[in-house]
């Protein structure tokens, strides 16, 4: 995904969990992280920002007008965490450049 740093719009990832072929509802909103590409590692307890679920994806608005976060020119990693049933998956879902 591209985005210009003045554009605010939703950054959505295609997020399931199932069980035995069943889905299971998640038990709390999707968190996502935005690291840029030259960080290493997983984003730190600080770093997660609170989205929200709009089935089958897990989205977070970004940008300068009521967006959770105003991402500066550059291209970072997205992650997205959730919880459902006893598992917590924390996946890198991509990239973004933001020009």
């Amino acid at each position: 995904m591209e985005i210009a740093k003045t554009s605010t719009e939703y950054v959505k990832v295609t997020a399931v969990s199932k069980v035995g072929g069943s889905t299971v509802t998640a038990a709390a909103p999707p968190k996502f992280a935005f690291q840029p590409t030259s960080v290493t590692g997983n984003p730190a307890a600080e770093d997660w920002l609170a989205g929200e679920w709009s089935t089958p994806h897990a989205r977070i608005l970004i940008g300068p007008n009521g967006g959770a976060v105003t991402l500066e020119p550059g291209e970072y990693r997205v992650w997205l965490a959730w919880a459902a049933g006893v598992e917590a998956p924390v996946y890198r879902a991509g990239t973004i450049t933001v020009y």
